[in-house]
């Protein structure tokens, strides 16, 4: 099955007692404006889950802006929100994919395969006329049980070793502006690292949100291999989630996530920087 569903499939699901909905929304500079645009209205059922509060870790001198949380930690949190082994996993937001898509990839992470990405988000839900509550429902605690799969992950003396050899696929998943240091609105360095190409995550989606299809989006990536191995990164891990699930769509099948990604980079004063076009 594919990784992201339509609102009209979660729609027809919605009281299917194994669907887990997770809203997800969060903007980046305003840390409360998910927790509150929740409880204005919400997809019924939904618990709220926040970008920095539940799915990243504290910010450290290494390991970037959204660091991964403890495996353990995050198994808890997941089991107060209720998913369990057999949940089926919905996750959505309001900023195209990039907030679900992190929870997408940390289930995934943590052995959980059931979990998918509900397409254009929130708005578009409402706009539809699909069912909307400000109800916070009662979650019975679940027997989730994850186990880490480092394999999904790269750190950055993987990183520095693929800068270095050209393997495996360096991509860097910012606007472009950012990838070639002609711009940097967050992190205190710009440009990218040596070697990286640039696939901006969101042009693999279409104006209405929507990933493109699986032949649209390996003609995006062209010039990459299916059987390459790639690591992905973008400014602190978590729109590289998007890309990951875009790649993973196209069939590419050996792709790992920088998590610390360029905020954790540029935490390492020896670490080289390239500008311009690669």
């Amino acid at each position: 099955m594919s990784q992201r569903v339509s609102k009209t499939w979660l729609l027809a699901r919605l009281y299917e007692a194994d669907i887990v909905i997770a809203d997800c929304r969060f903007q980046l500079g305003k840390p409360d404006a998910g927790r509150e645009a929740y409880e204005a209205g919400h997809i019924p059922r939904a618990v709220y889950l926040d970008l920095e509060r539940d799915l990243s870790g504290p910010i450290e001198a290494h390991g970037g802006r959204h660091p991964l949380p403890d495996a353990q930690q995050l198994i808890e949190r997941l089991r107060r929100a209720g998913i369990g082994r057999d949940s089926r996993v919905v996750a959505y937001d309001d900023q195209g994919g990039a907030m679900a898509s992190r929870l997408w990839w940390l289930l995934r992470y943590l052995g959980h395969e059931q979990v998918y990405v509900m397409e254009e988000g929130y708005s578009a839900w409402a706009a539809a006329g699909f069912p909307v509550t400000t109800e916070q429902p009662v979650v019975i605690p679940s027997d989730f049980a994850g186990q880490p799969r480092p394999e999904l992950l790269a750190d950055v003396e993987a990183v520095r070793q693929a800068s270095q050899s050209g393997a495996p696929t360096l991509i860097d998943s910012r606007e472009p502006r950012r990838y070639a240091g002609l711009e940097e609105p967050i992190d205190r360095k710009a440009g990218h690292i040596p070697g990286a190409r640039n696939f901006f995550w969101k042009q693999a989606l279409d104006e209405q949100n929507r990933w493109l299809s699986e032949e649209e989006l390996q003609a995006h990536f062209a010039g990459l291999e299916p059987e390459q191995e790639i690591i992905v990164y973008c400014g602190s891990g978590v729109t590289a989630c998007p890309n990951v699930l875009a790649l993973t769509e196209a069939g590419f099948r050996n792709v790992r996530l920088y998590a610390g990604s360029w905020s954790d980079w540029i935490s390492y004063s020896e670490n080289p920087i390239a500008t311009g076009e690669e």
